[in-house]
């Protein structure tokens, strides 16, 4: 993984080999992340992976056996705005928590309580996160 910056703006490139690398490891530190919770249906929670490539969501989906719209957030983001480095998390937690009140989802996680944020990194680090949606009442003032 290597960023380039110059006048334009910064270029990625991504080693062919690097989504097979995240899913590959992806699971140990989901464990690692969520078994303090007792969590371990990964369909139970809502995702904001950084969409570094559509390779790289392809590959979590499919090693984790997500079902299809658990990554539409992140897939809808690099498909608007491509990868923007660390930034694209916020884009897709903000996406996420847009649809859900959109939906009438009663959190900002689709409707769930507990999620997992995963960025990745140069020299291929997995930075993990678990979140905790809020109710979606408390966001727009409304009472519950």
């Amino acid at each position: 993984m290597t960023l380039h910056l110059r006048e334009e703006g910064f270029e990625s490139y991504l080693h062919k080999d690097v989504p097979k690398m995240i899913s590959e490891n992806i699971e140990s530190a989901l464990k690692r992340a969520l078994s303090p919770l007792g969590l371990s249906d990964w369909n139970s929670l809502f995702w904001i992976v950084h969409p570094g490539g559509r390779a790289i969501l392809d590959n979590v989906e499919l090693k984790l056996n997500l079902d299809k719209e658990k990554l539409m957030a992140g897939r809808h983001v690099l498909s608007e705005y491509g990868n923007l480095s660390g930034a694209c998390v916020l884009f897709i937690i903000n996406e996420m928590r847009n649809k859900s009140m959109e939906d009438g989802k009663s959190t900002t996680g689709e409707g769930l309580d507990w999620g997992v944020l995963f960025g990745f990194g140069p020299g291929l680090t997995i930075e993990s996160v678990v979140l905790r949606s809020h109710p979606v009442t408390t966001l727009v003032g409304t009472k519950s």
